[in-house]
């Protein structure tokens, strides 16, 4: 593909050769001639030096120095280079395809709908009363429980499970070994001392345009409904417990757990390992950065860290305050002693 056909599809202004060939898109440091890279965050600026790429997206105002022997890099000026990078990559890149069928190993009840166009691989089951919208894919090993409904251009990739009367919105993917609608983690103590399991009678809401990474598990309600709203990216061994709402276009990253009944607002980010206590409320547009412990309501726009989770200005005070504490004890030290010795000399 031309250089200057790149850059009139991504809108972007082309300082370079608009007949230059690209046959291919990389990282940075791995990039090698014809292909095209891509600067966005600042720690790559160095790379972007020596980089074998034949061109590169870069922000507006971001100037390039080339290490001098190296051939001329082309650069294609973006207000978002992430953003242009990755609908770059749907130029050289075929998705897999997958031919409406159902293979002969599938399981599908005969009150189960399934939608024109779909796609059921080897030792899948369609329970009872299930729905499948138009052009569904069940990769392999899927199983849609009794009464779920799912969507229109549905993609569950092998062992993800759909539980009994779980809803699930348009364009959703769910990656290898997800778990929509498993019980939640609802226990009553008797007298006796012993648990008693309490019903998880109700179900999950997934909302359109929602994707959920690998292993991940999204709890059904005791009563009522779990909820992760349109546009929402869950990554990989992510636990929404049950009852909680998670809004809008909010990110969770790897790892993040949602006790019981939290509640996530719209645009929200939460970085990797973030744990929060239940019944609590994240406000939209928060981000909460990676290894936080949220045990509070947090306020809308802002940004926490630590725990337990605070203010990030505050979160770093403490940090450089703890890091003193070594010097300061060693300071108690020497004033206690040098106390003692005073006393000593005054009772002499």
């Amino acid at each position: 593909m031309k250089l200057g056909e790149i850059a009139q599809k991504l809108n972007c202004k082309l300082e370079g050769d608009p007949q230059a060939e690209i046959d291919g898109v990389a990282g940075i440091e791995s990039a090698k001639a014809g292909e095209l890279t891509f600067v966005s965050n600042p720690r790559y600026r160095q790379a972007a030096r020596t980089t074998r790429a034949s061109a590169m997206l870069v922000g507006p105002n971001v100037a390039v120095e080339r290490e001098p022997g190296l051939p001329p890099l082309a650069l294609l000026r973006s207000d978002n280079p992430y953003l242009d990078f990755a609908r770059a990559i749907d130029f050289f890149y075929t998705r897999p395809r997958y031919a409406p069928s159902i293979h002969p190993t599938a399981v599908i009840t005969p009150s189960a709908k399934i939608g024109e166009g779909a796609h059921i691989g080897p030792y899948c089951y369609v329970d009872e009363d299930a729905v499948l919208g138009r052009n569904a894919v069940l990769h392999s090993f899927v199983a849609i429980y009794r009464g779920a409904r799912v969507g229109n251009d549905f993609f569950a990739h092998a062992h993800a499970v759909v539980r009994e009367g779980c809803r699930i919105g348009d364009r959703v993917v769910l990656q290898n070994g997800v778990v929509i609608g498993g019980d939640g983690f609802g226990f009553a103590k008797q007298c006796d001392g012993r648990w008693y399991k309490m019903p998880q009678a109700g179900i999950t809401v997934i909302g359109d345009d929602v994707e959920i990474q690998a292993n991940s598990c999204i709890d059904r309600a005791t009563v009522g409904e779990t909820l992760v709203s349109k546009g929402a990216k869950l990554d990989d061994l992510v636990l929404v417990g049950h009852g909680g709402r998670v809004g809008e276009n909010t990110l969770l990253c790897g790892q993040v757990g949602l006790a019981g009944s939290t509640k996530i607002g719209t645009n929200c980010i939460l970085g990797g390992q973030v744990g929060c206590a239940g019944h609590l409320t994240v406000g939209d547009g928060a981000t909460i950065t990676s290894q936080s412990g949220v045990p509070g309501d947090v306020p809308p726009g802002a940004l926490y860290s630590g725990y337990p989770a605070v203010e990030n200005r505050q979160w770093l005070k403490n940090s450089a305050a703890i890091s003193r504490v070594p010097e300061l004890a060693k300071t108690v030290r020497q004033l206690e002693a040098e106390i003692a010795k005073l006393k000593a000399h005054v009772g002499a």
